[in-house]
This record gives C-alpha cells, sequence and structure tokens, in this order.
C-alpha cells in the first residue's frame, strides 16, 4: 500500500512520509530512524549533524536570489506514539507502519498511523531533497522523545543553531496557528501491597472497559472523552460497596499522552453472588453506554468468567487503592480565564497497573502556567501517597509563552488571509509543543507551529487529511518565499 501512498499529491512530501513509515521509531528506541535520517542528509550531500543526544541536524543553502533572507529552522520530532488495537496482531519494534487511503485521508491497519509528527518530517525531508523549491538558508532540526519526554528538546544545546526565526511542523489543525502551549510533568505513584490467597467459595472473573475513543491528552482531553481506568475504577467501586469482591490485578492504559482506551480487571466473585452480580454490571453498562453515547459510542463493558486467581489484595489496600484512583484527578482543572476555549491545567490518568504484590499509577499533568502545574501535581501526590505510595516527579518541561506581535506571526497570518480568503486562528494549545523548551536555549529566536489536520493522534483512530496536506504544503512553501530579510 506504500506505493498508492508514494502516488498522492504533493509527491515528493508522500514518498517521503511512506519511507520515513518503513522505519519503527518509537519514542526512546529512535536509533534506527536517526540512522535513517542521517543517511539521507548525507545522500544529499548536505552538512550533517548528530547531537550527543540523537538529535539530527541537516543544513541546506539558501537558493539563488534568497541569500538575503533570514535563517529558518524547520523542526519536527522523529518519534512517534505506538498505541494500537487489542486485536490487532503488529510489532511496532520489527514492522512498519501499514498505510491505507480512504476518501480524503490516510489511516493505519489497527494502529496509531505517525502523522504525528511524521507528516511534518516528511515535508521537511521534501524540501531537503528539493532541487527547484525556493528557499532560505535551511537548519532542518529533526528532535528525538518527543511524545515521551521532550528528551531531544531538553537535551539541545545553544548555539548549534543559528536560525531566527523556527517553524515548528507539529499542529494538527490547518486552520491555526499556534504561539503557545502548555507545559508538563509525569508524576509517578508506585508501591507494594501484600496479597493473601483467594477464599475458597469464590470464582474468577475479567471485568473489562473497552472501546472508548481515547485520543490525545493534551489537545482532545476537553472533549471528555472516557479513561477507561477511571471507568473501570468507578465500577469496581460501586460493585465493592454492594458485593463481596476480591481483586486480584488491574491493568489499564498505556502511554501518558494518551487517553486510556481500555482497562482489565481481574477479580474474584463469591459464588452466591456471582449471578446477582453479572446483571448489576449488565445495568451499569447501559448507564455509561446513555453517559457516553456521545464521546465514546464504542465503549463496552464485559464480565466473563476466568481462572480463579491463586492470590488477591489485601482487603484493606484493595479498599485504599479502590478510594485514592477515584479520588485523582482527571481531565480538566481549569480553563484559561485570559484566553477563549484554553484548557489552562489539565491531568490524565493514564496508566494503572496492579499485579503480583506491585504497583504503579501513572499520570501526566499539563498546564500553561507552571505554578498552577505545581500545585496540581502536588495534589495527584497528596492523593497517593495517603495509600502509602512512593511519588516521584519527573520530566518536567516548561510552556511556551505566545508572542502575539513577532514578525513571523504577522508574516504568516496576512498570508493565510491572502490564500484562503479567510482569517487564521491564531492561538495557544493545550499540547506541549517543544518550541517552549527549544526557546530557554534559544530566547531570541521567533516560533510559530502549523500543519494540516490529523484526527485522532495517539490512538489507533490517528488519520491525515489528504486536501489538507495539500493546503498545508502550498502553505508552507508560500512562507519560505516570504521570511523577512536579515
Amino acid at each position: 500500500m506504500s506505493d498508492t501512498i508514494k502516488k498522492l499529491k504533493p509527491t515528493a512530501l508522500w514518498s517521503s512520509f511512506a519511507d520515513l513509515n518503513a522505519v519503527p521509531r518509537p519514542s526512546k528506541k529512535e536509533e534506527r530512524v536517526i540512522e535513517f535520517m542521517k543517511n539521507f542528509g548525507k545522500k544529499l550531500k548536505l552538512k550533517t549533524k548528530v547531537d550527543h543526544i540523537g538529535n539530527v541536524i541537516i543544513t541546506k543553502p539558501a537558493t539563488k536570489g534568497m541569500e538575503k533572507k533570514q535563517t529558518i529552522v524547520l523542526q519536527s520530532h522523529l518519534d512517534m506514539v505506538h498505541q494500537k488495537n487489542a486485536d490487532t496482531n503488529f510489532d511496532f519494534n520489527k514492522e512498519g507502519i501499514k498505510m491505507y487511503v480512504e476518501g480524503d485521508w490516510v489511516k493505519a491497519e489497527g494502529t496509531t498511523l505517525g502523522a504525528d509528527n511524521g507528516i511534518g518530517v516528511a515535508t521537511i525531508m521534501a524540501l531537503l531533497e528539493s532541487t527547484d523549491i525556493p528557499h532560505p538558508k535551511l537548519e532542518a532540526l529533526f528532535t528525538i522523545d518527543e511524545e515521551t519526554g521532550m528528551t531531544g528538546a531538553l537535551e539541545l544545546k545553544g548555539g548549534l543553531l543559528k536560525g531566527s526565526i523556527m517553524l515548528n511542523l507539529d499542529t494538527e489543525d490547518d486552520r491555526e496557528l499556534t504561539i503557545g502551549c502548555a507545559g508538563g510533568i509525569d508524576v509517578t505513584s508506585k508501591g507494594k501491597y501484600k496479597q493473601v490467597k483467594c477464599p475458597s467459595g469464590y470464582t474468577g472473573y475479567i471485568l473489562a472497559v473497552k472501546g472508548l475513543t481515547g485520543g490525545h491528552s493534551g489537545m482532545d482531553i476537553y472533549k471528555g472523552r472516557g479513561n477507561a481506568n477511571k471507568l473501570i475504577n468507578r465500577l469496581l467501586f460501586d460493585i465493592s460497596q454492594k458485593y463481596t469482591i476480591r481483586i486480584a490485578g488491574i491493568d489499564g492504559g498505556g502511554l501518558r499522552n494518551a487517553i486510556p482506551r481500555e482497562s482489565f480487571a481481574d477479580i474474584a466473585v463469591s459464588n452466591k453472588q456471582a449471578r446477582s452480580l453479572a446483571i448489576y454490571v449488565r445495568k451499569q453498562a447501559k448507564v455509561l453506554t446513555v453517559e457516553y453515547q456521545t464521546t465514546d459510542p464504542g465503549i463496552t463493558v464485559l464480565m466473563k468468567k476466568s481462572d480463579k486467581p491463586a492470590e488477591v489484595m489485601e482487603k484493606d489496600f484493595q479498599k485504599q487503592l479502590l478510594r485514592s484512583v477515584y479520588a485523582c484527578p482527571n481531565g480538566i482543572y481549569r480553563m484559561s480565564p485570559d484566553i477563549h476555549d484554553l484548557v489552562q491545567t489539565s491531568n490524565n490518568l493514564a496508566r494503572v497497573l496492579v499485579s503480583k504484590g506491585k504497583y504503579q499509577i501513572l499520570c501526566l499533568t499539563r498546564s500553561s502556567v507552571d505554578t498552577e502545574k505545581t500545585d496540581l501535581a502536588q495534589a495527584i501526590q497528596s492523593t497517593f501517597e495517603l495509600m502509602g505510595a512512593k511519588v516521584s516527579f519527573d520530566g518536567s518541561y516548561p510552556g511556551w509563552t505566545p508572542k502575539p506581535d513577532s514578525d513571523i506571526v504577522k508574516v504568516m497570518s496576512k498570508l493565510y488571509k491572502k490564500m484562503f480568503k479567510d482569517e487564521p486562528h491564531v492561538n495557544a494549545c493545550h499540547a506541549g509543543l517543544e518550541c517552549g523548551i527549544l526557546g530557554t536555549n534559544y530566547p531570541k529566536m521567533e516560533m510559530i507551529s502549523f500543519g494540516p489536520n490529523i484526527l485522532g493522534a495517539h490512538s489507533p483512530d490517528e488519520k491525515v487529511q489528504i486536501s489538507s496536506v495539500q493546503k498545508f504544503w502550498k502553505y508552507f512553501l508560500e512562507t519560505l518565499k516570504n521570511i523577512p530579510e536579515k
């Protein structure tokens, strides 16, 4: 199917995207894609550098007549979120993404597509490879590990880049010019618990919440989509108030930056109550179906027999766990009082894993206000410390403060209106872009982010719109022509 993708227009961009998507590139395992990009630059005989952390920088001289323009940095990240449907047999560490075209969209077969941020990377590759596109001097910056820690941006040293303008190609709405974003911090709660032998007279069951929409824990958090970790905990809490159940384990969610779509609990139920409980679960499933019919029409709640667990949680820990997860903030914490419709602070309860005497609970807390980010992280810390967890903060990165009066914002806003007869949406977003981090070492560099329409990022429903990519490419090329002079 990659041949079909390569025939889409603009062919240079789509061909580069297909080549990129043939290379496995999970976050923190980017060795192969770093080598791919290094070889790409060297094959073009362009100055290519890999820094100490793995970022790749490829420099291309200005085309004739563009030498007086300011040098621009083109920036995208090499890694992608790896998520797949439970019934999809796919190895992200070995296989390339399997893509197909459906109408005006490019999708993947049961996995994330990698359009975030592969389309940005492919755009830059197409420009570097071109021989007939006018442009100023280019510094192409391909960062690593954006999705799970912003490591590449955090480790990029000052002085490596000479450009005065950065075009970040990591926005997912072709009407938007993004000039600010939220910062984030990883909150991890860990601990051990006592296991006891499962009582006699109990039967094993698997309780599952599946089929949720999921999505990007920054860009989609305002949509009110169900969080599988919160919903299965809600069910377990309600059940424990009315029935005698023992929990052996919980396994829900995945990556911190993805809203959890599935969660599973291994439970044991008193034989005398099993039938009644099954009826109750079906009733609760109908309640959740009604509550989430708009945001998560595919929600499914299942309870099926399984092997009886040999060991279960000690009763007091089970009680503490359910109450702590119930109390953990999730979703929007505060909207911005200054920017209309902008989520200011949020939390994603991303991962709950409780098994064999150990537990870990992973959150990603975001905010465009650093002090409020810390405040929410400390609230989560307090919640889980009450159950005896050891809580740590890692991977903190700053937000990106908007500068709406910068020259590049004015140039691109005017150009958008001229080309598309419409006003662009100049805004800040709740996702974590690398611009804020990069700006700490390059404070004088003007920055802006834009891109084509990408829906369902960080989920197997991810797709990119073909016509929007064409619009974005056209706008991108015109922007290059209109970069201000030095």
